[in-house]
């Protein structure tokens, strides 16, 4: 079995421990789902919130301080009204107790940069991080509370896949990252996928996403009728990965990877414009910045190319594979897909098998407000 990120998987879950007296924070429902995913050791090897100096080590080097890769840093934001003492406890909602190590603040226009490789607010992850309070707190936390919603018949913990993947006999499993409604693309490259590896783990992002995205509900549905369908259900888990989309391209490829490799993976599919947004990436940009991890300790397979289904070929091919002119192609347009579902209209079974079109429009809304 691949050894987690950073030589051991965190678990910070304990008891639920005395916290009369303690100060408490809301916090909003992405950091509560950063508090699960610290806990669990989905986010391994973190134990807490970053301290200033491994901030700034994330941003600057793409590594913490230790040099162990990591390029997104997680962090805590807290409201000027109620700033902790440094050496203290405190509440996290209900779900988690937190020592405050480190108070400290951060210059957000280079901190976005950085991690975005913009300051434009047309991005939606820019705009969200440039909203957040100015001042962060860093240390330690301790899970409280380790309930499994939403989705709870779907939120496997790493320590619970890789029983999983162990039981299985899985020597090789690849994840498989997504935020939409499988088409036959998404289909056909799991497939294979599956004849280079020996059990596919299809890991839908289920959190906050930008208006216009499909809705979480959606995605698992359409997914599992996928998957009951049209793949070998014997070397498929489809389970989710409770986060929120930020939409940062290469860096965010970066961390996917991190989390697969956490609950088991020993492969990571990239494809085309991983995790980004409008044109603010180059399209095999997340693709290129595995170059410069040499040391992730999980494969990368890279897909290359749009896909499409070229009538001439009478097959899906990519413009890597197939030679003839557009005239004969269908391409896996999110744009135009979700134009068919606000219709009403069943796209081509080319594009989407018409079980995964059905699922999608039993949703009255299926689209992000």
């Amino acid at each position: 079995m691949i050894p987690p990120h950073g030589g051991k998987l965190v678990n910070r879950i304990v008891p639920k421990e005395d916290v009369l007296g303690l100060g408490k924070i809301e916090v909003s429902p992405e950091i509560q789902r950063d508090l699960k995913n610290i806990g669990r050791g989905v986010f391994s090897p973190l134990e807490g919130f970053l301290c200033y100096n491994e901030t700034e080590s994330v941003l600057r080097e793409g590594r913490l301080p230790n040099g162990v890769p990591w390029t997104i840093p997680i962090l805590l934001p807290v409201d000027k009204n109620y700033i902790p003492e440094e050496g203290s406890d405190i509440l996290l909602n209900d779900t988690a107790v937190m020592a405050i190590e480190e108070i400290f603040s951060l210059d957000k226009k280079e901190a976005v940069t950085s991690v975005f490789g913009t300051d434009s607010v047309e991005h939606p992850g820019v705009r969200r991080f440039l909203s957040l309070p100015d001042t962060f707190a860093g240390g330690e936390i301790q899970l409280i509370t380790n309930e499994r919603e939403p989705f709870s018949t779907y939120n496997l913990e790493p320590k619970e896949t890789r029983v999983l993947f162990k039981e299985k006999n899985w020597k090789t499993v690849a994840g498989f990252q997504t935020r939409n409604p499988p088409h036959t693309g998404h289909e056909n490259l799991q497939k294979t996928v599956l004849g280079l590896v020996d059990g596919i783990f299809i890991n839908p992002l289920i959190g906050r996403k930008k208006s216009g995205d499909f809705k979480d509900s959606v995605i698992l549905n359409a997914y599992q009728v996928m998957i009951d369908h049209y793949l070998p259900r014997e070397r498929v888990v489809l389970s989710i990965l409770s986060t929120e989309m930020r939409y940062a391209g290469p860096k965010e490829a970066v961390f996917h990877a991190i989390c697969r490799k956490n609950f088991g993976c020993t492969h990571f599919v990239v494809g085309r414009d991983h995790a980004g947004v409008g044109n603010f990436y180059n399209p095999e940009a997340a693709i290129e910045i595995f170059n410069q991890y040499p040391d992730i300790g999980i494969t990368i397979i890279s897909v290359k190319g749009d896909f499409f289904y070229c009538h001439k070929c009478r097959h899906l091919a990519s413009e890597r594979t197939c030679p003839h002119d557009e005239k004969y192609h269908i391409k896996f347009s999110g744009t135009k897909i979700r134009e068919f579902v606000k219709e009403g209209k069943r796209p081509p079974e080319e594009i989407m098998r018409p079980e995964v079109f059905e699922a999608i429009a039993q949703e009255e809304i299926p689209f992000v407000p």
